[in-house]
């Protein structure tokens, strides 16, 4: 066998075991494990983002609301199309309790997710309510949200890889559990 063929089957195998890992990880995507870091803030992530529309946009505005918060990147086909999903049904279960959330989604890659490409990406998928909020920030700002939350993310080729997690943030502006004894009525929707 020639190495160029060696090679393509090397390249072929390692893709399948990829797209293996993305699948894998997409199923744990279907009902994320929250992140508990007991100490996060709200104050303490990055504070500058621009969002979907290229306007400033601080983190620290969200404070006194519930805020779910996600990860993501606007060409991903399997996890990312996963987590939007259950983020609409958490939306239905803050609507059905009356509780007024906020939905941030920060931009994996902004090199790639311009304010015009999540713009595109709300517009698309029908996500254009004005308490989702899909934010773009520097390099070093989205791997300094990504560490403090938990998220884990790599580049392979053109794709990120990445896990599916959704964060929860109280009315106070601290990270909580899912049904935590202590947290309010008003941090996570009564069907979780």
């Amino acid at each position: 066998m020639t190495a160029a063929r060696q090679m393509g089957c090397t390249r072929s195998a390692m893709r399948a075991y990829v797209t293996f890992l993305v699948c894998l990880i997409g199923l744990a995507g279907l009902n994320p494990v929250p992140v508990v870091a007991a100490d996060a803030q709200l104050e303490q992530l990055p504070a500058d983002w621009l969002d979907d529309s290229g306007q400033h946009f601080h983190l620290s505005s969200l404070r006194g609301h519930a805020l779910v918060l996600t990860m993501a990147y606007a060409s991903c086909h399997r996890v990312c199309p996963l987590t939007m999903e259950r983020l609409q049904r958490l939306q239905h279960d803050y609507d059905s309790s009356g509780i007024d959330a906020q939905f941030v989604i920060v931009g994996y890659d902004p090199e790639t997710d311009d304010p015009a490409t999540w713009k595109q990406y709300r517009r698309t998928r029908h996500l254009t309510r004005s308490n989702w909020h899909f934010l773009v920030g520097s390099r070093a700002a989205v791997e300094q949200t990504a560490r403090q939350l938990g998220f884990e993310f790599w580049r392979y080729d053109q794709h990120v890889m990445h896990d599916a997690r959704i964060v929860y943030f109280n009315e106070h502006g601290a990270v909580i559990e899912p049904g935590a004894a202590g947290s309010s009525q008003h941090s996570v929707p009564v069907s979780q």
